[in-house]
């Protein structure tokens, strides 16, 4: 597969995934386009022992990790970014907007390998197989871990309140 196919097919997957990792606009596109150039530097030592879409977005969590280690590599946030979808009446904005900051707030206070399981699922679209597979783990425990993080999440939302 061609290194410019790749980057068609799975460039939104990957930004999506970053996106919701980060929370900013700015580092996952930052965070994107430095993927795939490791990933272009990498395609041919790819051995296909998982699908390319889990590879890509192995990359990414690396690649945004290793970045927030240091965070001279991260841009700044944006003043005003909102990742929430925009709501008919300027009353509901803003409680959406306050909703989910605090549920992006909640998501990112979350440890380890919860945050991420959650994420993967819920934003990454994939399957209990697929983040078992991308942890080197069973199918039953991506399917405990979401559940768990997903407990954890309601949990803390309830305590917010």
């Amino acid at each position: 597969m061609e290194f410019e196919e790749v980057y068609r097919s799975y460039f939104g997957d990957v930004y999506r995934y970053l996106l919701h990792l980060s929370g900013n606009k700015t580092v996952a596109e930052d965070v994107t386009s430095e993927t795939f150039l490791r990933a272009m530097q990498a395609l041919p030592k790819f051995r296909g022992d998982c699908e390319l879409r889990l590879w890509l977005c192995r990359i990414a969590r690396n690649t945004y990790f290793s970045c927030r280690r240091d965070p001279d590599n991260l841009p700044a946030e944006e003043p005003g970014e909102d990742l929430s979808a925009p709501a008919p009446s300027p009353e509901e904005e803003v409680l959406r907007w306050e909703e989910g900051r605090r549920l992006r707030q909640l998501l990112h206070e979350l440890e380890e390998p919860y945050r991420e399981v959650f994420l993967w699922r819920h934003y990454g679209g994939l399957g209990f197989r697929e983040i078992g597979e991308l942890f080197g783990k069973s199918e039953n425990w991506a399917c405990v871990t979401y559940h768990r993080a997903r407990g954890k999440l309601r949990t803390e939302w309830e305590a917010s309140q």
